[in-house]
């Protein structure tokens, strides 16, 4: 009963959230919430907004993980360059078949969580360190392989994953949905949620209870890297080409608000996949809200950045000790 009520409690003030920012836009446009099925899909704003969501979904998927060992991927949104740069190459080349360029993807994905696993867990890096030198090399990276260009391509099939509909529902959708379910029920209906978390909360007592702290570690950066693979397929078939300047860019930021938004701590421990997802709601339906109610979008970054501090701040163990100093001081003045 005690879980159940927390669990109500966590997700009271994101719920209320996001229902306040979907309000907002049914004030700014009274067709929000109205949905259309044509040709075998499902139309409106709010199908617009799950489907924009997908690829931060999948980074924070990923992003939620890391968190709550302790660390941080910043590289996510080079590793989405350079997922879509081998895949473009690899369509406009003779090796175009699709499971094979899929498995090029997720490969890259995984190579980049294998390198930031290795640099954190084995080495011994701050996280924020080893993932930093990812982010700037990634891009470079990227650029390399497309030589600088934008690389485009024509190819029906892997454009689907980006464009096209299962069930009524965009693909990025239901590919992330997918991803969400699967994670999901390994976190919570397994044993590693628990390690993850007890790895995040407390890596040395972890340890002596006989968990392979640095194999935890290494496992959640593959995942993230995973994730980002997915994402930056997703995007690229969305485009039907590769943009190794802005595919990707500033997503490790909304990934990492997402999770912030949902809950997690910076320093570890509890998450929950389910908060994150809202979390990512909340950012895309921001975004929604920016670009309806005709402000320029050159504030909507400014806007996460505020919207991330004041969250910090709120879960600052410092700030709350100095409101319950004030709060106690004006009550014996009183």
């Amino acid at each position: 009963m005690q879980m159940t009520n927390l669990m109500q409690h966590r997700l009271f003030l994101p719920l209320l959230a996001l229902a306040l920012i979907l309000l907002a836009n049914l004030v700014v446009s009274p067709e929000f919430f109205h949905l259309q099925f044509k040709d075998g899909r499902f139309y409106g704003s709010l199908i617009d907004v799950l489907n924009r969501s997908a690829p931060c979904a999948l980074l924070a998927i990923g992003m939620s993980l890391v968190i709550a060992t302790g660390g941080i991927d910043l590289s996510v949104g080079a590793v989405v360059a350079i997922t879509g740069a081998v895949c473009a190459n690899l369509l406009n080349s003779s090796f175009d078949a699709m499971f094979l360029v899929i498995a090029a993807g997720l490969l890259v994905g995984l190579a980049a969580g294998m390198v930031n696993g290795s640099l954190v867990s084995i080495f011994g890096i701050q996280p924020i360190v080893a993932t930093l030198v990812l982010m700037v090399a990634g891009r470079g990276i990227a650029q390399l392989i497309n030589s600088g260009q934008i690389v485009t391509f024509q190819n029906q099939s892997f454009a689907a994953i980006g464009v096209g509909s299962i069930f009524g529902l965009p693909s990025p959708v239901v590919l992330a949905l997918l991803v969400f379910l699967l994670v999901q029920l390994a976190m919570r209906f397994t044993a590693l949620g628990l390690f993850i978390e007890a790895c995040g909360s407390n890596p040395r007592a972890s340890h002596y209870l006989g968990l392979n702290v640095r194999v935890i570690k290494f496992f959640v950066y593959c995942v993230s890297g995973i994730c980002a693979a997915f994402a930056g397929m997703v995007i690229t078939a969305d485009i039907q080409g590769a943009d190794a300047n802005n595919a990707g860019l500033w997503l490790e930021l909304d990934a990492i608000l997402a999770v912030v938004l949902g809950g997690a701590s910076l320093a570890g421990g509890r998450f929950s996949l389910p908060l994150t997802m809202i979390g990512v709601l909340i950012i895309q339906a921001m975004s929604t809200t920016i670009i309806m109610s005709g402000m320029e979008p050159k504030y909507n970054l400014l806007i996460k950045s505020v919207v991330i501090l004041i969250v910090l701040l709120l879960q600052s163990p410092a700030l709350r000790q100095q409101l319950r100093g004030l709060a106690f001081a004006r009550g014996n003045k009183a």
